[in-house]
């Protein structure tokens, strides 16, 4: 996956103050549960290289584990949560549109067809899902609609 940013995380990714939707895909992948406070605790360097580091082969996804675990071991001093695989994750699924963002466009008047979601890239479709989710302050999911065409 390409070093990629969306429009809607513009007003941090300079300072990457917040996980940016590449690397929060990248540890859903790996399988590790990263608090904004753990993201905080590294430096500019440390970020940007969760940002570049690749995380699709089987080698490169254990790297990137092992990478993040001795990372938060070492700055918090305790080791990072863990969080299933999905083996099949819905972000991969481009034949079904999750239950979480039909009803989350639905609710902005935006119907999102199976074709719409196959013309997704799986970087777009986990932040769909992501910013549709409930917990989550989902302020920039409108934004993402328009980015990705969809509106």
């Amino acid at each position: 996956m390409a070093v990629e940013f969306f429009q809607f995380e513009a007003d941090f990714v300079d300072s990457l103050r917040c996980i940016p939707m590449q690397v929060r895909c990248k540890l859903d992948t790996c399988g590790i549960k990263l608090k904004l406070s753990d993201w905080n605790h590294m430096t500019q360097v440390e970020r940007q290289q969760l940002v570049e580091l690749p995380c699709t082969t089987e080698s490169e996804i254990q790297a990137y584990r092992k990478y993040i675990q001795d990372l938060i071991l070492q700055s918090t001093g305790t080791p990072v949560a863990e969080l299933t695989v999905e083996s099949h994750p819905a972000w991969m699924d481009t034949t079904t549109v999750p239950a979480s963002v039909y009803e989350k466009a639905q609710e902005m008047g935006v119907t999102i067809t199976t074709e719409h979601w196959s013309d997704l890239n799986d970087l777009q479709r986990f932040a769909l899902i992501k910013l549709s989710r409930s917990h989550h302050e989902n302020k920039n999911f409108l934004p993402a609609l328009k980015e990705f065409n969809l509106l």
